[in-house]
């Protein structure tokens, strides 16, 4: 280890040090003023023990499962990524400080900052990353919630129970983002909307592709809910801008915008709950999809002005377990499908510079799970089968043909400790 490195793992502890011992200090202060404000920490220690039967489209290290990749003919025929592998994990070992304050503008307040192991990219597999880091305001009927969160796509009330940390991705919408969130309730019912920038989970071309259309992503949504019902619609729309410039050095300001489309259902009876979602996505790239979006044509060769046009994808899933405190099975089933283009295109070789699998036509995944809980720890089984049909070829419109399945199956085992 170099001394840059050395020096810089000092300042991390040093930081970590600092901030453990004021966060801790929170509560004993509050405490001596005789009011219950202050932080409360909670988490898990989790260890995943996989094995794949193929190599796979994946993050960090293969812990975060998409689908299995391509085949790969070598010289002789033989595909290359017709191999097993493994793998052991730590990373999504997770720490969350909630916090509690005084009420402001008349209204509860709470916030909570939270992060993992799981690093922002592979080179960084161990570090500390974001993951939460909110402020809720809650009057009586309204709610407002600042800062980084769950996109609204993703339904914290009604996810899936996988095993996986992908948690039904990429069949499941899977994004944190950073945003502004205002809910009102009346009763059962509940109305929100949100404004949303990228971060982590990104458009092609990273988050500045967002931030150039000078519109943040906007979601609304309804949701019906009672004590074994929950029921709702999301719909959305977002606008990027690929590029500020084109490769010939002329300004451009060419956007392309998609639309999003959510129903999910959820029913919670005394021995089993029953998850169900369906989604439609224009661009759902940065929800961990399939899809994205494509060059539809180049209107000016010398400038290299360009028109775009979305990928498009209908995303399906189920999910339903059991709801034992000791023992626990459940099954998750998900389909995706590729719709292809809204437009035809005049290059479709072009097709996967702003997309994720668009050689894909259909994905499936069928993933059976038990979980055994005792006191505070976990151990919790997953087979996760999951095919893909990729296509040799690729129509105009973005549909890929001359389909050969491949399939992988992964075996998942966890163990957790929660505190």
């Amino acid at each position: 280890m170099n001394k840059n490195n050395i020096r810089m793992m000092k300042r991390k502890m040093l930081l970590l040090c600092l901030t453990t011992g004021i966060c801790l200090s929170f509560p004993s202060i509050a405490q001596s003023e005789g009011q219950n404000f202050g932080i409360s920490f909670s988490g898990f220690v989790k260890n995943d023990f996989f094995f794949d039967t193929r190599q796979t489209v994946s993050i960090r290290e293969g812990h975060f499962l998409l689908y299995p990749a391509d085949e790969l003919p070598d010289r002789n025929g033989e595909d290359i990524n017709a191999r097993a592998s493994f793998n052991f994990l730590a990373i999504q070992t997770r720490l969350t400080g909630k916090i509690t304050g005084p009420d402001a503008f008349g209204a509860k307040t709470s916030g909570v900052v939270e992060g993992a192991f799981f690093g922002t990219a592979n080179p960084d597999v161990n570090g500390f990353r974001l993951r939460h880091a909110f402020v809720k305001l809650n009057w009586t009927n309204t709610e407002l919630l600042l800062g980084q969160y769950w996109h609204m796509m993703f339904i914290t009330d009604g996810f899936p129970g996988t095993v996986s940390f992908n948690t039904g991705a990429p069949f499941q919408f899977f994004s944190r983002n950073p945003q502004a969130r205002l809910t009102y309730r009346m009763g059962n019912l509940s109305i929100a909307a949100m404004v949303a920038a990228q971060r982590d989970f990104s458009s092609p071309g990273g988050s500045e592709v967002l931030r150039n259309s000078i519109m943040p992503d906007l979601q609304g949504q309804v949701t019906f809910s009672t004590g074994h019902l929950l029921a709702g619609l999301t719909a959305g729309y977002k606008n990027v801008v690929p590029r500020i410039r084109t490769d010939s050095l002329y300004k451009t300001t060419t956007g392309i915008g998609g639309f999003s489309g959510e129903a999910f259902l959820k029913i919670a009876t005394g021995p089993v709950t029953c998850k169900f979602q369906a989604t439609y996505l224009q661009n759902g790239y940065d929800g961990l999809s399939i899809g994205g979006y494509a060059v539809r044509s180049v209107t000016d060769p010398l400038r290299d002005y360009r028109e775009y046009t979305t990928i498009n994808t209908l995303n399906l899933w189920t999910d339903i377990h059991s709801n034992g405190e000791r023992i626990q099975v459940g099954i998750f089933a998900g389909y995706s499908k590729n719709l292809g283009t809204g437009e035809a295109v005049e290059d479709v070789g072009r097709l996967s510079l702003y997309s994720r699998g668009h050689d894909i036509a259909m994905l499936y995944r069928v993933s059976p799970r038990i979980i055994v809980n005792s006191g505070k720890t976990r151990f919790a089984f997953e087979l996760e089968h999951t095919g893909a049909y990729y296509g040799d070829s690729v129509s105009s419109m973005g549909i890929p043909g001359d389909l050969s399945l491949v399939v992988n199956n992964r075996f998942l085992l966890a163990a957790y400790y929660f505190f």
